[in-house]
């Protein structure tokens, strides 16, 4: 017998009339919020970076390949991380292949950045299936100069890494078997967007927004969020193909 709370079709549409209001709030809400994003003043990047890509070296301006947008997820995957990137990142990035046709035609390249030498981060798209460039950021600043990874200076000086550090709860000691770190290296990644736009030569910095944020796995955030059960509380999570059962 389920423990929800049974009522009638009437007693349905009363209360689902009283969610369209605050969807409709949420929503004149979030266009709000967009509106503000574009309007966030464009940074010019005047630090020469080249990473590695499957490709060989590329420039931050050949990785917008000819568009003028560029938008990349951080992929918690470290150079300390001995088992693969982040389940709950790799998650996110096995929902990004259908979009990349769609962003291509409006003028975006979409990838995905990590730490991790390229031939790993080769390697793990290969395990997952990817077809988006996986770019590796290895022996570079970029990471750090974007704030896209903290040094291990700056991660003891977090008082909310030092305290996951300190004290992991379950599910975090079980992360760090997953991604197979210890946690004081293994946190120092930050798993986050960041937009660019290019214009001529001139790259700038647009946009960025670390985790927590709303954008996580699409089929979390967005289907999971729609069905008749909460979800746990508990941010666990499983790569596709290491699911216990």
């Amino acid at each position: 017998m389920s423990e929800h709370r049974i009522g009638t079709s009437d007693e349905w549409q009363a209360a689902r009339d009283e969610l369209a209001k605050l969807e409709a709030e949420h929503a004149e809400r979030n266009e709000e919020i967009k509106r503000k994003r574009l309007d966030l003043p464009w940074v010019p990047v005047e630090k020469e970076y080249e990473f590695d890509t499957e490709d060989g070296k590329k420039s931050l301006v050949e990785l917008f390949d000819v568009r003028s947008q560029l938008l990349a997820y951080n992929i918690m995957f470290g150079p300390d991380y001995t088992r693969g990137a982040c389940p709950g990142c790799t998650g996110l990035a096995d929902g990004l292949d259908g979009s990349l046709v769609h962003l291509n035609h409006r003028d975006v390249t979409l990838l995905c950045f990590s730490r991790a030498p390229i031939e790993r981060l080769t390697a793990y798209k290969r395990r997952m299936g990817w077809g988006f460039p996986y770019v590796s950021t290895y022996d570079t600043d970029f990471a750090f100069d974007f704030g896209l990874a903290l040094t291990k200076e700056q991660a003891r000086e977090v008082p909310e890494v030092k305290q996951m550090v300190d004290n992991p709860p379950d599910w975090l000691q079980d992360w760090s078997s997953q991604v197979g770190a210890e946690l004081e290296d293994g946190l120092r990644e930050g798993p986050a967007w960041i937009a660019f736009a290019r214009e001529g030569g001139t790259v700038y910095h647009t946009y960025t927004v670390m985790a927590p944020d709303p954008f996580v796995a699409p089929y979390y955030n967005f289907l999971l969020e729609r069905t008749p059960k909460a979800q746990s509380a508990e941010p666990r999570a499983w790569r596709k193909d290491e699911y216990p059962d």
